[in-house]
């Protein structure tokens, strides 16, 4: 993934890990678990915890997590992944709070039912966790399947909200 030459950070320490969360002058660019998969180098993205968006954005994960929040009100700027990745990323965030859909759901949905695997990688790549709701997809027989926060935590996240 690329990200804009403006992207800034801040942490947040979210009930289930600290958390990376990062916008950019388009919109809120990521949220990631630190450690988790496919985690950017922010080492160069300047710490800017006074930033109006990402602090609005740390207060909409406390509403989330304090359970006063389902859906998210935040600018998105998921322009740094492809084509392919936005459709899938567009497609996640159709799925209600409290609902799960499967990965061969979303792949019919984007409009390319063979490529299930394809799906599961742009899933998997996900930069804005929670906000744009990888962790209500399951495998085809309702099982778990992989998170790149780490299985525990898409368990908690959908017990949260109610789908587990």
């Amino acid at each position: 993934m690329k990200f804009h030459p403006s992207t800034v950070q801040t942490r947040y320490a979210g009930p289930l890990g600290p958390m990376i969360v990062a916008a950019t002058d388009r919109g809120l660019a990521g949220i990631w678990f630190e450690g988790q998969r496919h985690l950017p180098d922010t080492t160069a993205w300047p710490h800017a915890p006074d930033h109006p968006l990402l602090r609005e954005a740390v207060a909409q994960l406390g509403d989330y997590f304090a359970g006063r929040r389902t859906q998210f009100e935040l600018p998105l700027d998921l322009q740094g992944g492809t084509a392919f990745q936005q459709s899938v990323w567009q497609a996640l965030l159709a799925i209600p709070a409290g609902g799960t859909t499967s990965y061969g759901d979303i792949s019919r949905r984007v409009g390319r039912p063979a490529a299930v695997r394809a799906v599961g990688a742009a899933v998997g790549r996900n930069p804005l966790s929670i906000v744009v709701p990888c962790h209500r997809v399951l495998g085809r027989d309702g099982s778990l399947t992989g998170y790149a926060g780490g299985l525990e935590r898409k368990s908690a996240l959908l017990a949260l909200e109610g789908a587990i």
